[in-house]
């Protein structure tokens, strides 16, 4: 049944994402990112749902009262492809910080340049802080929740990569809080595995943190944080005390 249900899901992920592609390309070319970003909002929903009844993978949402009106930058755990639809279904309107091998595939580099997103080299260090700085104006106007994925990598549950300080200086610099988000999609959605596990996942959005002005302690304290956090749900998740 889990492979019937899988294939299903990658049937019916790949002609949305095809069929979708080719609309938000269409809305890209209208002046604004209003009808865009619709697109892409409908795109991740549209999704979401083929997660529940196609693949069976019901995403239980925790800590949305710390998501408030003023916008803030959401730091995110990565374990699966669906993570980010998952935070476009849920947060309207949301702009993106995106890795820089995204802008390779034609149509999701114009799309992601027109929806103002801020794309950044996955080696970190001065590349990430000037690709960070040329978006920063944009931002700084910009009224949107901001998601980044401070590892820039993929991880399986319960493994981690080392944290990149961008994410400390993009809030540094915008003046936001940062919302840390932990989750366990990775039990259900692998990263590599072509077999979707049916079950409840949590996506947790945890208690806003200030940065301050010393960064590597923010820094330990958001992996602490997000880390902690996401251990504990695959703990619960996997059934162990």
């Amino acid at each position: 049944m889990k492979l019937l249900r899988s294939t299903l899901f990658e049937i019916t992920y790949w002609l949305t994402t095809l069929f979708f592609g080719a609309i938000c390309a269409i809305l890209a070319i209208i002046p604004g990112k209003r009808m865009l970003g619709y697109g892409i909002f409908s795109y991740a929903r549209v999704i979401a749902f083929l997660l529940r009844f196609v693949a069976g993978i019901r995403i239980d949402l925790r800590g949305t009262q710390h998501l408030s009106r003023t916008p803030s930058v959401l730091a995110a755990k990565h374990q699966s492809w669906g993570d980010p639809l998952i935070m476009v279904a849920t947060i309207r309107p949301l702009a993106y910080v995106a890795g820089d091998h995204l802008v390779k595939y034609p149509l999701v580099g114009f799309i992601l340049k027109k929806t103002g997103a801020v794309v950044l080299s996955n080696e970190g260090g001065a590349a990430a802080r000037a690709r960070i700085d040329e978006g920063m104006t944009r931002l700084k106007s910009d009224k949107r929740h901001v998601l980044i994925y401070p590892e820039g990598h993929l991880s399986a549950p319960g493994e981690k990569h080392p944290y990149k300080k961008g994410v400390f200086h993009l809030a540094h610099d915008l003046g936001r809080p940062v919302v840390p988000v932990a989750t366990s999609l990775g039990l259900a959605w692998d990263r590599k595995s072509f077999i979707k596990r049916p079950r409840t996942v949590v996506v947790e959005f945890l208690e806003p943190i200030t940065p301050g002005e010393d960064k590597d302690a923010f820094m330990r304290h958001l992996e602490e944080t997000i880390e902690g956090r996401t251990a504990e749900l695959i703990r619960a998740a996997n059934g162990e005390a």
